[in-house]
């Protein structure tokens, strides 16, 4: 991606923003203020980026322009571009942002090369991108520790199924391991889902929950409790007093009334739906119903920032096997 910026068509630079010189700037907290004054007094038609970044950016937009929503500034946006994450969580609070409903793509970029996008906006699913140098095969997420483990491709792959991404490229990668996971929609064309990524998932108790299952449930909840998220992670919590280990949900929530107990409650039975090895060790009380710990508003960005990690390419990891990044996350006062 950091190549392909070089190679941008001079027609279309005419019309994009941040100038090379802010988008140069290391400092994510300078950039994002300068990003701000350039574009305040700009009509913006079309904005991209990672959903929690262009979040930040909107909010410091209306800070500083003392306004009520984007639309108020910006009257024809009409499109946001996203990808690297599930933009499902963020929804809610884009529409309070934005104050309207737009249109919205996600496409599938990677440094490897530019692998899918959407191109429906009745179907969430990706269009494979298969013409373009890049030869995909998909190991079984099951399978992938495994000597040796199968390679499929598009001649035999199956909708439904989890698979790691496997690439190769004119550019000279071979047989090379994405990381991502996907789930395949349709055959005839190939669509995909992103799922997450292989290491990202939790399975301390042999649940194996992936990122889909814990978004999807997520903003199933939000939804049913008309709540906004900002951000969140998931850890194990193995040391619970008396009680049974769980899976426990860091939650920074827009609002500060929120029934939490009752949206335990549902967020665990969402998760129970999605996941059946989780449902069994709830149902076999191996593992107690999640707990949440709901956060101060900013206590993710003040974390990221303390660790030198806000804003750009850096992502808030949603899914972990230990408790490393929510220890750092709550030992940092006002959080």
């Amino acid at each position: 991606s950091g190549i392909v910026a070089h190679y941008v068509p001079s027609y279309l630079r005419r019309n994009n923003m941040p100038s090379w010189e802010t988008n140069s700037i290391e400092n994510w907290e300078d950039k994002i203020l300068k990003i701000c004054e350039e574009t305040s007094k700009e009509e913006m038609t079309v904005i991209g980026g990672i959903p929690s970044w262009v979040q930040m950016y909107f909010e410091k937009l209306l800070s500083l322009n003392k306004k009520q929503n984007i639309n108020q500034l910006f009257e024809k946006f009409s499109l946001y571009i996203y990808g690297g994450v599930n933009y499902s969580p963020y929804e809610k609070i884009f529409y309070k942002l934005i104050g309207k409903k737009i249109d919205s793509i996600e496409y599938f970029p990677a440094s490897e090369g530019f692998f899918a996008y959407q191109n429906d906006q009745k179907d969430k699913s990706l269009l494979l991108q298969y013409d373009s140098g890049i030869y995909f095969e998909f190991i079984k997420v099951e399978d992938f520790e495994k000597n040796n483990p199968e390679r499929f491709n598009l001649s035999n792959i199956e909708i439904n199924i989890n698979y790691v991404l496997i690439v190769s490229t004119n550019a000279g990668l071979w047989a090379y391991n994405t990381g991502d996971t996907v789930m395949f929609t349709s055959i005839t064309p190939p669509k995909l889902l992103v799922t997450g990524r292989h290491k990202h998932f939790i399975s301390a108790f042999g649940e194996h929950v992936i990122a889909s299952e814990v978004e999807l449930s997520l903003s199933e909840a939000a939804e049913k409790f008309n709540v906004s998220i900002s951000e969140f992670t998931v850890a194990p919590k193995i040391e619970n007093g008396n009680k049974l280990p769980c899976h426990e949900w860091f939650i920074e929530f827009e609002q500060n009334e929120v029934k939490l107990k009752e949206f335990e409650k549902y967020l665990d039975v969402k998760m129970q739906e999605k996941n059946l090895y989780y449902e069994d060790l709830i149902k076999g009380k191996v593992l107690k119903p999640l707990e949440i710990r709901a956060l101060k508003k900013g206590s993710f960005n003040l974390y990221m920032k303390s660790i030198g990690k806000l804003g750009e390419q850096n992502k808030i990891p949603r899914l972990q096997n230990d408790r490393k990044f929510v220890s750092g996350l709550i030992k940092k006062p006002n959080i």
